[in-house]
């Protein structure tokens, strides 16, 4: 018998197919069965090798569908006729995984020949390396289509940068039609992976609600001038399980972005965050949740954009 939380997540995923009907967890099964089992093997192999790339993979999605929808327009290399999103600042030096990404596609060409969209291996891959690392499964909706264009404009717009307060995190969100329910969940996507020191070196030498000692044992590896692609986990109790543990470190002031640390600071996050941090179970149902409204963020269908054959450039 289905549990609760399945069952809600399945009347969601009902929901959102009628809203975009062209969508469908089934939408491959005539046209390429094997996908998502190659995309599956190939993620698993992926964070095998290194565990870090379960977290670049959710952030590419993430970073995806915040600009123009889910359409894989941040996998697109700049061109003579657009500067796509990857040199935007929330991702120039940062963003990772596209490699992954390109592999996967080819593997999937060479079966199903201009099928599947670079968007929708985009979005099983995040969902993938959720699950590799420990975390909770969600049927992803599937028929995207891929942009033909890319902005980096857009880019700096829509993302929000690691330095938001609660209000500005909140707004971001709200703008793509998730809640603060659902921004609290996305964030706790931050147990998994790492960020360089130039984002978080104002917070651990200026900001007053982090704890001492945290602070202190990350200034070893992010001086005040240099150093700035220095690495350290977002989470620092499991940072390699995709767990409820984030919120746990929030409560005790210590989250490593200022953006992470804004979502429990007195204001209207606190008690979802107390939530989170008590039930793995009620983490993990809004995390599925949250991940399913989030990709299904604008995306192209039917004759809109294409299928692209290198996710990277846009058929000739």
């Amino acid at each position: 018998m289905a549990s609760a939380s399945c069952l809600s997540l399945l009347v969601l995923v009902a929901m959102a197919s009628a809203a975009w009907a062209q969508l469908s967890p089934t939408f491959y099964l005539a046209s390429c069965p094997s996908a998502l089992f190659i995309i599956q093997t190939a993620v698993q192999a992926a964070v095998n090798s290194e565990p870090r790339m379960g977290a670049s993979l959710v952030r590419l999605h993430f970073h995806d569908c915040f600009v123009d929808g889910c359409d894989g327009s941040v996998l697109l290399a700049d061109t003579g006729s657009f500067v796509g999103e990857q040199g935007a600042a929330p991702n120039a030096g940062s963003i990772r995984g596209m490699n992954v990404i390109d592999s996967i596609k080819a593997q999937v060409e060479a079966v199903c020949a201009q099928t599947v969209s670079c968007a929708d291996i985009l979005a099983v891959a995040a969902r993938d390396s959720v699950v590799a690392l420990g975390g909770p499964s969600w049927p992803v909706l599937l028929g995207r289509r891929d942009s033909t264009t890319a902005s980096k404009t857009n880019a700096e717009n829509d993302l929000p940068p690691p330095t938001f307060d609660l209000q500005n995190l909140t707004t971001s969100f709200a703008n793509k039609q998730l809640t603060l329910t659902d921004m609290v969940a996305l964030s706790g996507a931050h147990t998994i992976g790492q960020s360089q020191c130039r984002f978080f070196r104002n917070r651990i030498y200026n900001e007053a609600n982090i704890n001492t000692a945290f602070a202190t044992a990350l200034k070893a590896n992010c001086p005040q001038s240099g150093g700035d692609s220095s690495l350290a986990p977002l989470d620092t109790t499991t940072a390699n399980a995709f767990d409820n543990a984030y919120y746990s470190n929030l409560i005790s002031q210590k989250g490593l972005l200022h953006s992470d640390q804004a979502l429990f600071n007195g204001g209207g996050a606190d008690n979802t965050v107390l939530s989170f941090a008590s039930s793995a179970a009620t983490f993990s149902s809004a995390f599925a949740t949250a991940m399913v409204k989030m990709g299904n963020i604008a995306p192209k269908t039917g004759t809109q954009g294409q299928i692209r054959l290198v996710c990277s450039k846009v058929n000739s």
